[in-house]
């Protein structure tokens, strides 16, 4: 009686070729990198202006418990007056109506959290306040 000897399948996948294959790229790509030329990002940077504005910006300050406080600087002399977000967009329509130019610039505490200050600029904005920009500290 003979029995016949049946043969296993081999269920193991050959990964000789794919190893080659991935060498190969890998040289491929160590050849070219050098080539290409990587791209140059400019940041923006602050530069003082030759010219002062015609009009001083009013300045909204955010402090870290979320209180406000405008400074006009009228003729030269700053006025501060604690005001809430109501208050402040009344204060500065009312002051845009004679200067419909003038900056809105807002100013913060470094640990005031960054939803407060995106808070005031997102309402200046929606009241169509055209110039509103952040304040920063100038380099040097």
């Amino acid at each position: 009686m003979s029995r016949s000897r049946r043969r296993k399948t081999m269920s193991e996948i050959n990964v000789v070729p794919y190893i080659d294959v991935m060498l190969v790229l890998l040289v491929i790509f160590m050849v070219t990198a050098p080539m290409l030329n990587p791209a140059q990002v400019e940041l923006p940077s602050v530069a003082k202006s030759s010219q002062p504005p015609k009009e001083p910006p009013l300045e909204v300050i955010v402090k870290q418990d979320g209180a406000m406080t405008l400074r006009d600087r009228v003729g030269g002399k700053p006025v501060d007056r604690a005001v809430d977000m109501k208050a402040l967009i009344a204060a500065v329509k009312d002051k845009q109506v004679n200067a419909p130019e003038q900056a809105v610039v807002i100013s913060a505490d470094k640990d005031v959290r960054y939803e407060a200050v995106m808070k005031v600029m997102d309402e200046l904005q929606k009241q169509q306040v055209k110039r509103v920009g952040l304040m920063v500290k100038p380099a040097g």
